[in-house]
């Protein structure tokens, strides 16, 4: 399937989750999250925020375990900036939020993030293949966004659902994922 096709497939799925079934999928990826990922070494941990209109992972499940039982992590978001590139912005407290014109949480001012400090990046995304490549909303910020992560960093994407066998319009710069949670647990693909 294409990338157009599976966005919409995909889309659909998740706004088909029963608020109950979208609760209980996003407390399995953050405990799979936990027992999967050992962060004790990591220093700098970037994470997108959710848009809960298009029930995407919630990450501030994972946010909020991370600050109170990890507070050596140092954590990062992105911010779109006025020409269209995401940048990252080291996270102090939500009285740094606001909502962009798309409607997402993001950073109005902080320190920025290098990233090449960056040691792993949670990735939205609404499908996958078996190799690792992501299908998001269509706009390549992310992959442009992860060609700039130092190689050790580790991608990781968030998805409440398996893989897909095929994305038929890969293109050359596509960033693969390194691993993908689901609600089953993590998926590794190099």
């Amino acid at each position: 399937m294409t990338k157009a096709e599976l966005r919409k497939q995909y889309l659909q799925k998740r706004q088909q989750l029963t608020e109950a079934e979208y609760l209980h999928l996003n407390r399995l990826l953050c405990e799979h999250f936990f027992s999967s990922i050992d962060v004790s070494f990591l220093k700098v941990i970037h994470t997108f925020l959710p848009i809960r209109k298009k029930k995407e992972p919630d990450t501030w499940l994972i946010i909020d375990r991370i600050r109170r039982e990890f507070p050596h992590i140092r954590l990062s978001l992105p911010k779109l900036n006025l020409e269209g590139e995401m940048e990252n912005i080291y996270f102090e407290g939500i009285h740094q939020l606001e909502k962009s014109k798309w409607g997402i949480e993001e950073p109005k001012q902080g320190v920025p993030t290098p990233s090449e400090k960056i040691d792993l990046v949670l990735v939205p995304l609404l499908c996958f293949d078996k190799a690792g490549n992501r299908v998001g909303y269509g706009k390549g910020y992310y992959d442009t966004f992860l060609a700039s992560f130092k190689p050790s960093c580790q991608k990781i994407g968030l998805s409440f659902f398996n893989t897909t066998e095929v994305i038929d319009d890969l293109y050359e710069k596509d960033i693969p994922l390194d691993s993908v949670l689901t609600p089953e647990g993590l998926l590794t693909f190099k």
